[in-house]
């Protein structure tokens, strides 16, 4: 291993040929096929991989990725990735202490939106660009969670449509290169989402489609007629990136890594074949192209997505702050098999290929990785984009057919607790979420009117008016107030 760790760019890649993995191919000669907007840890673990280890077989050197940045916090991944001429270092952590790390160059171009967004939208616009895709997290496709409706009173939304406006919306900047690409008598582009929604290639279609015809009615017209958005389901588990990280990868490899990724060694990608105007051949870099997703991405979702929630907020309570100490402890894998078991299993149809029992038990062995090292409060996050689609859809579901909720509606009642804004210690949980103050300010009620928090029709809809899940819930929460989360855990195991 090398002593001195040395800047990563195109100029020094030749330096780490032979110790590690690096693009095998001439990234000169890669051309960016697909605009990918979102480019975080998970993009870069997941999608951007494939697509490496598609180039590395001598593949699809015509769908290079240019990244876009659209928040104002992507400017730091435009600094680290223009510096590193787009490549990073992407290391698997196995349990067993191993480590695998590979020099990915897939990504040959980034740009950032708000500094130019035209220069966005002529690259959409080019006849090269045939697909682009989203990773723009479960919140970033402005659906109201109770109407299920786009929301046309966002005001991001609102000074997108307004005539003459700059785009600065994913909304307004795609649809703006579609606009002129129908202009130009051009075909259109994919768009793909990869985000963890469920049917979220209709999802997407959907909102673009109002999106455009809010815009302009015949330009929605031919965006639905000339689109297509294909289905995925996406996993891999990809903790925030840390000065830790960048520092074992100097350490390690010798690379100094501005914005290195690490991730589990598992991933999959199922995928609708449903594009516009081609593909790569993501079948031959190990993705599952299939013609119905949906089986797929309602066991991750329910499963996997579901029980991260189960696990997040009891595990905080109970003094845990990382995943794999939680997932290690029987009681929590009790409790979580017993949702997967009970609960979540009873709303899913057969999965082809899938043998579902071992793919839970395989689930509690992901989570438990020590290597990892994910933070329960990064699972934490975002609740309130992440509830109404994960775990509220199972509620749901098993109140229309009175199968067991006991364990999801206790799974509610902890995120109440855990909203509350302090542990069981007395020190302060910082609780972040885009409705913050909200949900804080009905958590913290909810020791007077124990259904405040419920009681939140933008988040819960109708569900308070469920007798059966209000009584489970009430119940939780009670007992979580009386006794504390662990013990909580020990009745309902």
């Amino acid at each position: 291993m090398r002593v001195k760790a040395d800047p990563l760019n195109a100029r020094t890649l030749a330096d780490w040929r032979g110790p590690l993995p690096v693009p095998a191919y001439d990234r000169r000669l890669v051309t960016p096929g697909v605009v990918h907007f979102g480019v975080g840890g998970f993009h870069r673990a997941h999608q951007a991989m494939y697509h490496d280890r598609l180039m590395n077989q001598g593949e699809a050197l015509k769908w290079g990725i240019c990244g876009v940045g659209v928040m104002p916090a992507d400017r730091a991944m435009r600094h680290a990735l223009d510096a590193q001429d787009g490549l990073y270092t992407l290391v698997l952590k196995h349990s067993d202490g191993r480590y695998e790390p590979r020099v990915i160059g897939s990504i040959v171009e980034y740009l950032f939106a708000p500094d130019d967004p035209e220069a966005v939208i002529e690259k959409m616009a080019a006849a090269s660009t045939r697909i682009v895709s989203l990773t723009v997290t479960e919140g970033g496709y402005n659906i109201n969670d109770a109407t299920g409706e786009f929301d046309v009173t966002n005001p991001y939304v609102i000074a997108d449509l307004q005539p003459g406006a700059v785009p600065r919306t994913t909304f307004g900047l795609i649809t703006e290169a579609l606009r002129r690409r129908r202009r130009r008598g051009a075909a259109a582009f994919t768009i793909m989402s990869c985000d963890n929604l469920q049917d979220n290639g209709r999802l997407t279609q959907r909102v673009f489609t109002d999106f455009a015809r809010l815009r302009d009615p015949e330009l929605g017209d031919w965006v639905e007629r000339s689109v297509r958005f294909p289905s995925s389901m996406v996993d891999r588990i990809t903790p925030v990136s840390t000065d830790a990280d960048r520092a074992e990868v100097a350490e390690r490899f010798g690379i100094e890594d501005r914005w290195p990724v690490v991730c589990e060694p598992y991933t999959q990608w199922v995928l609708e074949d449903a594009f516009t105007a081609g593909r790569p051949p993501y079948d031959q870099a190990g993705v599952q192209i299939v013609d119905h997703v949906e089986p797929y991405e309602l066991m991750k979702l329910r499963l996997l997505n579901g029980s991260h929630q189960a696990l997040c907020y009891f595990g905080y309570l109970c003094g845990y702050r990382l995943v794999h100490e939680a997932a290690q402890d029987p009681l929590f894998q009790a409790f979580l098999l017993g949702y997967m078991d009970r609960e979540a299993t009873p709303t899913l149809a057969p999965v082809p290929g899938v043998d579902l029992r071992g793919y839970k038990h395989t689930l509690i062995e992901r989570f438990s990785n020590p290597q990892i090292h994910d933070t329960i409060a990064r699972v934490c996050a975002q609740s309130s984009d992440r509830i109404p689609k994960w775990l509220l859809p199972v509620v749901r579901q098993q109140l229309a057919t009175g199968g067991e909720i006991q364990r999801s509606a206790a799974v509610v009642a902890s995120w109440a607790r855990y909203a509350e804004g302090i542990d069981e210690q007395g020190q302060p949980i910082q609780v972040v979420d885009s409705h913050r103050d909200t949900l804080m300010r009905l958590a913290r009620s909810q020791r007077e009117d124990p259904d405040a928090f419920i009681a939140n029709r933008e988040v819960f809809g109708d569900l308070a008016d469920d007798k059966r899940f209000v009584a489970a819930y009430r119940s939780a929460l009670a007992c979580l107030h009386r006794v504390g989360a662990r013990a909580t855990l020990q009745a309902l195991v």
